[in-house]
Order: structure tokens, then C-alpha cells, then sequence
């Protein structure tokens, strides 16, 4: 289903030296399967396409039409990182890019910046809809989300009432611990559980991403039975794995021959918010001990007009990973037109899509004959199926490649620096020492 192209690279790399990659790439896919490496109390991920019970999709649904009854056409999601990436990127994905039906609400998102314009935007649109809310934490204290949600809470509460406001409330949180359980249970908010074993940036199949895809109105039991599916082909030990195909050869690009940045391809503007998943689960599970890969991304063939230019002469530092889609989804021809001043009338009869496809290849052979390496990983549509295989082929693929770079996939201890000095500045409790120290610094 998810296939995996490394053509664009054989120019650049020696027969032998992709067969010593593939090796670690085997071994580090043993270490993931069998689930002894470092930070394997956070492999929940794995067997979430199988074990996910229907029951939860159900109470999804059960939010979602307990909501329509009430009339609700705007629903904040609030989170941050991967509490929020992985619903967002699917929506905007699945979803027309201009109309939203009428019988399924907005959904937006709040609690992933610190932007006083664009909160207060949120709040004016809010101020205009039927709004319910959904927040996500584990702890309910980390800023930026706690910060949109006290906003939104008071909002609600002075709205509809106490008791309405607690009905437009879900929480996803901790089982039993945590601010925002604790928060949950007091006011009778109706919570799902984000699991002790799944790390933020891979919980895109967990209630974390389920619940906001289904209240958007898109089907996650295809999403998951998609993920199923490769699952089965990236678990089997073998060397056209196109997940271990995948982690060798990046892992190869950048080793032997220097490459030290990634750059993640789209040529369908719905998937720019799935570059941004993909930057994360890369940038967090590969980035530590002064080793990783950086993830960048572009979506052309819009960046070719803005970033064509470095990519096909710049630095020589960089490969791509192309994501295609191989059918369009809709279909437009182009017609004739009788005085051809564009001068396009070579073009009548073709599609939109032929055109993107042609620039798609154009472009693979001017970059491959400048300089730089290309895979291509593919799927048949865009669709439901098809994204949660893409979801759960790079984050398979992630594991194998972090452990080839020997280190923890699943941490991320940089992350907590900014928030210490952040705490500091803001004057928090219990960061006294750390604030006289910063301040003597400016």
C-alpha cells in the first residue's frame, strides 16, 4: 500500500554501502519489534491499528452526535506538539479546502502558540458559533495550552452556564493523575485517556487524534484499517521492507555522504500540515546527543518558484523524500481557447493532475542531475486509508532509523530547556534562582 522508491538515490551510493546500512537497518528493526531498546515502555504506539476497541470510536461518535443535537458548529481543539499535529494534518487533509458542509462543525485549533492576536481571533469566532471545546494534556500545566483553555473555560462558563459549559467540555488527559484530570473530574467534564505508553508525536491513532477527526466527520475506522495494513507489511524481517528500506537509506545519505537535512516533498497542498506532523516525529525522535537528520519541508509546485532555486544550486547538504499521491481525487481538463495568448493550447484535453505529475518528474531529474538524492514514498489516494498508513509507515520507519543513529526514539529531554527559562522570565513560583540568574544575562 505504502510504496517506497530509492531509484533517485542509487547515483549517490555504492552498492556495498547500502547493504552495510540495510544491516543496521535489520538490526534495528529487531530491536523495535522485540521491543528492547531504550524507551521501550513507550511502544504503545505498535499495536494501536489493532487493538484500538470499537468502543472508543463509539463514544467518539457519541460526542460528536450529542453535540450536533445541541447545535454546535465550532469546536476549539486546544494542544500543543503532537496533541494537536497529528488531528490537524488529517483534517486538513481529508477536508474540502473552501466549503465545510453544513451539517459538520469548524474545526480549529488554539493552545499551540502564545500569539495574542491569534487567540483573540479565536475567541471572535467563537463569540459568533454554537462552540464546544476539546482540550489535550497530560498534565494540564504546560503553558500554552493551559493558557488557551482557562480563556475558552471562562468563556463557556459565562456563555451557557456552569452546567451547559461542562457538556462542551471533553478532556483528554492522564488516567488518574494531573491538573487537568483532576480539573475534569471536579467539573464532570466527559474525558478520554491519553495512554502512559504512547508519546505525544506518535498518539495521532489514539483519542488524541480520533476524537477531533471524527467530530470533523471523517471515518477512523478506515484510517485505522489502513494503519493495519502496514503494519502487517512493515513487521515482516525482510530487506523490501519499505520501512527499513527507507530508514537505510537515509540513514546511508547521511553518514556517507553528509547529508544533513531531510527535506520532505508534497506536491498537493493538503498535505502541508502533513509535513508538519512528519517534522516533528523526526525532529523529536532523531535530534539529541548532537546527532539527527533535520527535517524541512516544501510543498510545490509552489516552493519551486521560492525555494527551486537553492535546492536545485545551493548547498549540496540536503535529499528529499517526495510523498506522492498517485490519483487525484478530482478531475479538471484543460480546454482550448481560440486566441492561445497564454500560449497553453498544447496543453487541451490534459488534466491538472497529468501537469502536476509531469512537473513532479521534471523536477525529481533537474534535482537527482544537480546534486540531490531523491526517494519517493507513495500512496494510491488521499483518502482515509491511505493516511493512516502514512501515518503509521513513518512512524515505524522512525524507529528503525533512530536506533540505527543509537539513540532513544521516544524521549525528548531539549524540549523542557525553553521552559525553564520561559518559567523564569515569567516570574513562576519556585524559579526565583533561575530568574536572578537570566536577568543578569540581559
Amino acid at each position: 500500500m505504502v510504496k517506497v522508491n530509492t531509484d533517485g538515490c542509487k547515483s549517490f551510493v555504492g552498492a556495498s554501502a547500502y547493504t552495510y546500512f540495510e544491516k543496521k537497518a535489520l538490526t534495528a528493526f529487531d530491536t523495535l519489534i522485540n521491543g528492547d531498546g531504550e524507551g521501550n515502555d513507550f511502544l504503545g504506539w505498535k499495536n494501536l491499528p489493532d487493538d484500538t476497541p470499537e468502543s472508543l470510536i463509539s463514544d467518539c461518535e457519541a460526542v460528536r452526535d450529542e453535540w450536533k443535537a445541541i447545535g454546535v458548529n465550532l469546536v476549539i481543539v486546544i494542544g500543543i506538539g503532537g496533541s494537536y499535529l497529528g488531528a490537524r494534518c488529517a483534517i486538513e487533509a481529508l477536508s474540502h479546502g473552501f466549503i465545510r458542509p453544513s451539517e459538520r462543525p469548524q474545526v480549529i485549533f488554539a493552545g499551540n502558540n502564545l500569539s495574542e492576536d491569534y487567540l483573540s481571533e479565536v475567541m471572535d469566532l467563537a463569540a459568533e458559533r454554537n462552540t464546544a471545546c476539546v482540550v489535550i494534556s497530560k498534565s494540564g500545566t504546560t503553558t500554552e495550552p493551559a493558557v488557551a483553555f482557562r480563556l475558552i473555560k471562562k468563556y463557556l462558563e459565562e456563555r451557557y452556564g456552569g452546567d451547559d459549559a461542562s457538556k462542551r467540555i471533553v478532556a483528554i488527559t492522564d488516567e488518574r493523575k494531573g491538573a487537568l484530570k483532576t480539573l475534569a473530574t471536579r467539573q464532570g467534564y466527559r474525558t478520554f485517556v491519553v495512554p502512559d505508553n504512547v508519546g505525544g508525536r506518535y498518539s495521532v491513532l489514539t483519542p488524541v487524534g480520533i476524537l477531533p477527526i471524527v467530530l470533523a466527520g471523517f471515518d477512523v475506522r478506515a484510517m485505522l484499517a489502513g494503519a493495519a495494513e502496514v503494519k502487517r507489511e512493515v513487521s515482516r524481517r525482510s530487506d523490501d521492507n519499505p520501512a527499513i528500506r527507507y530508514a537505510a537509506m537515509r540513514n546511508l545519505l547521511h553518514s556517507e555522504n553528509g547529508k544533513a537535512v531531510e527535506i520532505l516533498v508534497t506536491y498537493n497542498p493538503k498535505l502541508t500540515f502533513f509535513a508538519e506532523w512528519w517534522k516533528q516525529l523526526y525532529g523529536e525522535s532523531e535530534g539529541k546527543e548532537g546527532k539527527g537528520i533535520f527535517p524541512a519541508s516544501v510543498t510545490n509546485t509552489a516552493d519551486l518558484h521560492s525555494m527551486g532555486q537553492f535546492i536545485q544550486e545551493g548547498s549540496r547538504i540536503m535529499f528529499e523524500t517526495v510523498v506522492s499521491v498517485e490519483k487525484s481525487n478530482r478531475e479538471i481538463a484543460i480546454g482550448s481557447d481560440e486566441l492561445n495568448l497564454d500560449q497553453l493550447n498544447y496543453l487541451a484535453g490534459q488534466t491538472v493532475g497529468h501537469c502536476n505529475a509531469m512537473a513532479l518528474l521534471g523536477t525529481r531529474i533537474a534535482h537527482i542531475d544537480g546534486g540531490v538524492p531523491q526517494m519517493e514514498v507513495s500512496v494510491e489516494r488521499l483518502d482515509e486509508f491511505n493516511l493512516g498508513g502514512l501515518f503509521y509507515f513513518f512512524e515505524f520507519a522512525c524507529g528503525i532509523s533512530a536506533y540505527i543513529l543509537g539513540i532513544n526514539p521516544f524521549n525528548q529531554p531539549g524540549v523542557e530547556a525553553y521552559k525553564k527559562n520561559m518559567f523564569a522570565l515569567l516570574r513562576k513560583p519556585g524559579y526565583e534562582k533561575q530568574t536572578e540568574e537570566i536577568l543578569k544575562r540581559l
